[in-house]
């Protein structure tokens, strides 16, 4: 290998597999280093120069200054040496302890060492590939990608997300939904890390903050901050519960959310396999973000009976009931996962046994 090859090689490794050139130099230099060794037989320490510009590569012997001859046992850590004498007729100022070095690069050092290196070499770029999709990957975690349904097995489907394979358990698709091979599929990288197989990115649609990043998809007033999304609460494939709100009081953070005609909601119930979104009103005053969070319930009476634990007495009608306790308790569940509370319903009936005594609302 002539040193011009040497040096598109490497651009080419730099440019295609986009890793650092440092990282790829210091790979080739530890390669070829032990190439010489063993290719060799050298009985003296080498250091590898590569010209990052023209692709030589030159072999240095590096020799220690000793004041006597070099008994090998003397010394802890062995080293290779020159005497004094030696080295002062090749740097006449040289002292004990300081290095010499001389050019020691094989007339056919090219050949051998790229035969003997491209193992190592190879391992080292599969290393700084696995690093640079990590550190690619761990910026995209919490964020929404499209990538290509490409596999299946019993248990996962596996995404291609170009430069790097993502891993959608089944457990994580949305209940009953059809995911198609070879189609595109949005996801939410949940989780991203290195294991004994390389880097592991895995994907989710049931997770709480893929609805919330579909509403910054679809809706450009919260992707662009005109309204926030305060919190999400979900049960994939049944119902989602979205509480927003805009700090600008000319915009209506509800109706900008749903769309003209629905179309913007629509957009995010169809990905969503027809899971039901409700889009609330979030409040700071937690009575009224209570009452708003318990929809399609109305007629609510919200008592804060413990602040700093988080508890609080829901009181409705019996005609409400049933809508704001939802069926096997989702809506009750829900509300209390958004508002962070923990909400005890009750009838006004039920209020009055334990002696809180209310005037029915009609």
């Amino acid at each position: 290998m002539d040193s011009k090859a040497f040096k598109l090689a490497v651009d080419n490794l730099i440019k295609e597999k986009n890793i650092k050139e440092d990282i790829i130099y210091d790979a080739m230099t530890l390669a070829l280093t032990s190439a010489y060794k063993k290719n060799y037989n050298s009985l003296t320490n080498v250091r590898v120069e590569i010209n990052r510009e023209t692709g030589d590569i030159k072999v240095f012997s590096v020799k220690t200054v000793v004041d006597k001859d070099y008994v090998e046992e003397d010394l802890e850590n062995p080293i290779f040496p020159i005497t004094l004498k030696e080295a002062k007729a090749i740097v006449p100022d040289i002292k004990i302890g300081e290095t010499i070095e001389e050019e020691v690069t094989p007339y056919d050092f090219g050949r051998v060492a790229a035969s003997t290196a491209k193992q190592v070499v190879v391992q080292k770029i599969k290393e700084a590939e696995r690093n640079s999709i990590i550190e690619e990957f761990t910026e995209k975690e919490n964020e929404l990608l499209v990538g290509l349904v490409s596999m299946e097995d019993a248990r996962n489907y596996y995404i291609d997300l170009g430069r790097a394979q993502g891993v959608l358990p089944k457990t994580e698709i949305i209940p009953d939904e059809k995911i198609v091979m070879n189609s595109n599929i949005k996801v939410y990288v949940s989780k991203v890390e290195m294991n004994v197989k390389g880097p592991l990115i895995l994907l989710s649609r049931t997770h709480y903050n893929f609805v919330k990043r579909l509403f910054e998809l679809e809706i450009p007033e919260v992707n662009d901050g005109t309204i926030m999304v305060h919190g999400v609460a979900r049960e994939a494939g049944f119902r989602s519960k979205v509480a927003v709100y805009s700090e600008n009081p000319r915009v209506d953070a509800i109706g900008s959310c749903i769309g003209e005609r629905g179309i913007r909601i629509a957009n995010i119930l169809k990905e969503l396999s027809g899971e039901k979104v409700d889009v609330i009103p979030y409040s700071a005053d937690p009575v009224e973000f209570i009452k708003n969070a318990l929809s399609p319930a109305k007629d609510v009476y919200v008592i804060i009976m413990d602040e700093k634990n988080k508890e609080a007495l829901v009181v409705v009608n019996e005609e409400n009931l049933s809508l704001a306790i939802g069926k096997k308790g989702a809506n009750i569940r829900l509300a209390s996962r958004l508002v962070r509370y923990k909400l005890d319903v009750k009838t006004y009936e039920q209020a009055r046994e334990i002696g809180i005594n209310l005037i029915e609302s009609r």
